[in-house]
């Protein structure tokens, strides 16, 4: 019988651990050994634990899944590290791919195709969403759109949010002015700090002043 390949998850969100696990535990060839809720704990279970593969997200408090998999891939482990995220921005995927990622997957994919792509991964293949070959070809073929400034890959929703932080504006305000739930500004608020490379709202309102 063949060893099932072990896996990993690191990501902040307990409910979507769970329903990614019971996804990858359903096929026999996956064993979920472990499961982090940050990028700390997950560096030092995966040196611990020494999985095949590592699924990271990448928007987490603390230590972002950049981060971690920049240390899980310069502790040399032998594990494959698959970022399964929400962000399709070009600065994250080529980034990720940078920083060595071995796949790079969206978490609105089909369930089924999931195990697919990691079986691909541990053959030998990087594994990218098929939306985002585009992506990647586009940023090869212009490596002039590769632009170091973050703000270029943030939507058109996250520049409102950060024109409102500049402003001053909190969370049950910026709601009201955009007509959203608080619960989505502070996603957005999130994802925008991670894109940035910034850790509060302060600092997101001093770089939106110093880039007008």
């Amino acid at each position: 019988m063949q060893t099932p390949t072990t896996v990993l998850i690191i990501d902040d969100h307990a409910l979507f651990r769970r329903g990614v696990r019971q996804m990858i535990s359903a096929d026999p060839e996956f064993l979920v050994v472990g499961e982090a809720s940050s990028g700390t704990e997950g560096v030092v279970l995966v040196a611990e634990l020494k999985p095949d593969l590592v699924l990271i997200d990448l928007n987490m408090k603390g230590m972002n899944g950049l981060q971690t998999l920049t240390h899980i891939k310069e502790a040399k482990l032998e594990s494959k590290c698959i970022v399964l995220t929400v962000s399709d921005a070009e600065v994250d995927l080529l980034e990720a791919l940078r920083a060595g990622a071995d796949g790079y997957l969206l978490k609105d994919m089909e369930p089924e195709e999931l195990c697919t792509n990691l079986k691909k991964a541990m053959s030998g293949v990087t594994v990218l969403q098929e939306s985002l070959t585009e992506i990647l070809k586009n940023a090869l073929i212009h490596p002039t759109l590769n632009r170091s400034d973050e703000e270029i890959s943030l939507t058109e929703r996250e520049r409102e949010i950060l024109e409102c932080l500049a402003n001053g504006l909190n969370n049950k305000t910026i709601a009201r002015a955009l007509g959203i739930s608080d619960t989505t500004v502070k996603v957005h608020i999130k994802h925008l700090l991670s894109k940035l490379k910034l850790t509060s709202r302060l600092e997101a309102a001093v770089w939106a002043h110093r880039k007008k």
